[in-house]
């Protein structure tokens, strides 16, 4: 009898812990892997202009704001005027990974169930510089990247709208937002452990 009991107890308890772990994923989860993607952007613009590390700084957060990994290699390309003053068009290299869907687990087999991450959608509305006028001064920008950027992520939902007016400081000229794939979160190691004092 006495056994029979232990077993309902672990049995219930095996039930809680795996109601709890479906209760903590994502409601979006989405397994996926890292793949490798490059990119030649050259910035052609009237309103606004920048130096080629000003480019590469607003690409490097355009990709991380669409989920690219935080090892990604951003670097100017083909630039001629002193560092800081603006070019004429500023070009930019990139080498990054991106999160690509895969198949349930128990469905892919091999090499890519091996690679594949724990990874949810999440919304995205991608700003460059401060609300107002600052990011109305991004609209060219985020009009190319729409067309050169986002198609080397997996996406959905994506809403685009843009009136940007050359020469122009249109405050609600463009808005790029859409759903990105990114990974999950790993949890944070506990900070409870009391360091040993010697003697």
């Amino acid at each position: 009898m006495r056994n029979l009991t232990l077993r309902v107890i672990c049995g219930a308890v095996l039930s809680v812990i795996a109601v709890s772990a479906f209760g903590d994923a994502p409601a979006d989860a989405q397994p996926a892997k890292w793949a490798s993607r490059e990119l030649r952007f050259t910035y052609m613009g009237f309103t606004t202009h920048y130096s080629c590390e000003g480019l590469r700084d607003q690409v490097r957060s355009i990709l991380l704001q669409l989920g690219a990994r935080k090892d990604l290699v951003v670097r100017e390309s083909g630039c001629t005027a002193d560092v800081g003053r603006p070019e004429p068009f500023p070009a930019v290299t990139a080498k990054f990974s991106v999160l690509e869907p895969v198949k349930p687990a128990g469905q892919e087999s091999g090499k890519a169930a091996e690679e594949s991450v724990p990874a949810h959608w999440r919304p995205v509305r991608v700003m460059l510089g401060d609300p107002g006028l600052d990011h109305a001064g991004q609209c060219e920008l985020l009009e190319q990247a729409q067309h050169q950027i986002l198609p080397l992520f997996t996406t959905r939902n994506v809403d685009f709208q843009q009136s940007c007016v050359p020469h122009q400081l249109t405050p609600a000229g463009s808005r790029l937002q859409a759903e990105v794939l990114v990974a999950d979160q790993k949890p944070a190691a506990s900070s409870a452990a009391v360091p040993a004092h010697g003697g």
